[in-house]
């Protein structure tokens, strides 16, 4: 596997970018009546797409491996286009078709059939989002933020009805304005630096005049305010809780990631181009990011506790895992990233089974309007003398009412959303937990454990470690309040309609949890080395601006000639050619003849 790998790259890292470009193009010449086969050929391309990104992870986590660079048209940084892969763009690609497979097959029971172009749609948004984890470029990053955004314009209208559209209108208006506040960033950035490469601006802001300082910080600012609302921050984030719980299932769990999307470019671009090390810009934002991101922490907290409904509660859940991870990245600590970066897949899969989970948990209680809430009787069970009552216990059929076996269909749902309660208040056992606490663990102690004496945590330390506790008590009574709702309290006792295909994607998510924490120290050892290198520009600059493109063949041949082997050869062939003068050529006899021999 090794083998094959180090032989596949570097150009596997073009596979999760040209892979589902193919499969839609593919796709698009199928009529609609030909769903199974797109279906087919979708789940095939996605599960293969993850089977390249488990060997790019592997390949991006070897022993001395810090990134690798990819040139798809071989001209040098910053004028051509680069790829570059590190371990955090490998994790956010796995995380995306963890999600992206998920969700497909989920799709499958029933709503990949609810409207047209659903399949290269989906396509499509996952070409983006792996664009978005693996360009080196802001320029590219905008064509692949607006391929993803053109996609999920599409699949947030699939299915229709009024509330889609309703909601639709509103997301694509947010989107394009976000869209229009990227273009203006990224030209003020260009105008400014002369650059759009990333480790080339890494490498031009410390340079940059004194006089053009704040035209520079305008324009990040303006770039990280369209950032800013797809990560939705506070009070940019009113378009994201109707948006997301319009969508069908499926979408809504894919829409799980585009949070993340503008979180990833923030924690990208803030410890590249605003490090310690970026002169007079250094930490540039910190305190926006630290500040707006507890803001969107109590918000999404508040809008669970205020929620209803299952899909608002996943919508204001994903807010409160972006406000989490926003406020944890403007302190600019390796170790406090290391934390946040375990803690963003589980909470990016719990968040996309909660989508999964309210979908069939809505359809379940639509179809069991029979049973009819007890209206005047406290307890009608008992009698006038508080006496269980005869034959009150049994059905039409002589059945038990109360203490019938739960149906086993209502069992998994029910404990799949005590697993998600669990993962997304940041209760033990699960990787929840595990996140929160090496974050509070860094936040008390910033030095590491043992050698922060005296070190005090500050302001903001202190409320960031009272609203990870805060808000996870208060995401927990909003969930525990929804499961007794929906689970304990109902007076329904049926079974829910759950498919093989529904069930499966939502173990597959919470199993992946699981799995993070039973891994966990194995994968916070991977988030270290993570931080450790967002946190060393330098190497991400020397790695993208030092790669050299390969030469072709002719070019190839003439370097060979001109190196000092090809020099050394020649010289001494033409040693051999022409003896030196004054020393006579050695004469050469025949090999019958000795010297002294008569001829």
């Amino acid at each position: 596997m090794k083998a094959w790998t180090e032989y596949l790259m570097p150009h596997l890292m073009l596979a999760p970018i040209m892979l589902p470009m193919l499969t839609a193009a593919l796709m698009l010449f199928l009529r609609e009546e030909r769903q199974r086969l797109k279906l087919g050929l979708n789940i095939l391309s996605t599960a293969l797409g993850l089977v390249v990104v488990v060997m790019l992870l592997g390949w991006a986590n070897q022993a001395g491996s810090s990134m690798s660079v990819y040139m798809p048209g071989n001209w040098p940084a910053p004028f051509g286009i680069a790829l570059a892969l590190d371990r955090l763009t490998a994790l956010m690609l796995l995380v995306t078709y963890v999600v992206a497979l998920a969700a497909l097959v989920f799709s499958a029971a029933r709503w990949h059939k609810a409207g047209v172009h659903f399949h290269p749609l989906f396509q499509l948004q996952l070409m983006g989002l792996s664009g978005a984890f693996l360009t080196a470029d802001l320029f590219n990053l905008f064509v692949f933020f607006e391929i993803m955004l053109a996609a999920s314009y599409g699949l947030l209208l699939h299915g229709s009805g009024r509330t889609r559209i309703q909601a639709g209108l509103h997301y694509i208006a947010i989107n394009l304005a976000a869209s229009s506040l990227f273009l203006i960033g990224v030209s003020m950035l260009y105008g400014i630096t002369g650059t759009l490469n990333m480790a080339d601006l890494a490498r031009a802001i410390p340079l940059v005049r004194d006089a053009d300082r704040g035209l520079l910080h305008a324009a990040a600012g303006v770039l990280g305010t369209a950032f800013l609302i797809k990560a939705a921050v506070w009070p940019l984030n009113f378009w994201l809780v109707p948006g997301y719980s319009a969508a069908t299932a499926p979408v809504g769990a894919l829409f799980a990631l585009m949070t993340k999307v503008g979180v990833y470019v923030i924690l990208r671009l803030w410890t590249l181009l605003f490090s310690s090390e970026a002169g007079a810009s250094a930490l540039f934002g910190s305190t926006w990011l630290i500040v707006g991101g507890m803001l969107t922490m109590a918000y999404g907290a508040l809008g669970m506790l205020g929620s209803q409904r299952l899909t608002h509660l996943a919508g204001f859940a994903a807010i409160l895992s972006s406000g989490t991870l926003l406020a944890a990245t403007g302190f600019g600590q390796n170790l406090l990233t290391a934390g946040l970066l375990y803690y963003l897949p589980g909470s990016t899969l719990a968040v996309a089974a909660l989508f999964l989970i309210a979908d069939v948990v809505d359809r379940w209680r639509a179809d069991d309007d029979a049973g009819e809430p007890y209206e005047d009787d406290e307890a009608p069970f008992l009698n006038a003398e508080l006496l269980p009552s005869e034959g009150f216990n049994l059905d039409d059929d002589e059945e038990l009412l109360i203490g019938r076996a739960f149906p086993a269909a209502a069992a998994f749902v029910g404990l799949s959303f005590l697993v998600c309660t669990l993962l997304i208040s940041g209760l033990p056992p699960l990787s929840g937990f595990v996140g929160k606490f090496a974050m509070l663990t860094t936040l008390l102690n910033p030095l590491g454990l043992g050698t922060s004496n005296g070190v005090q945590a500050g302001w903001a330390g202190w409320t960031m470690v009272a609203l990870l506790i805060g808000t996870g008590l208060l995401a927990l009574i909003a969930l525990t309040r929804a499961g007794i709702r929906h689970f304990w309290a109902s007076p329904e006792q049926s079974a829910p309609s759950l498919k093989l295909a529904e069930a499966l994607p939502i173990a597959a998510l919470l199993l992946c949890c699981v799995a993070l924490t039973v891994k966990a120290d194995d994968v916070m050892r991977y988030t270290l080395r993570a931080a450790n290198a967002l946190h060393s520009p330098d190497v991400y600059v020397r790695t993208v601006m030092g790669l050299a493109p390969i030469p072709a063949p002719q070019q190839k041949q003439a370097q060979e000639s001109a190196s000092p082997e090809a020099a050394a050869r020649a010289a001494a062939q033409e040693m051999q050619a022409q003896p030196v003068p004054g020393i006579a050529a050695p004469t050469v006899l025949p090999l019958a003849q000795k010297p002294g021999s008569k001829p």
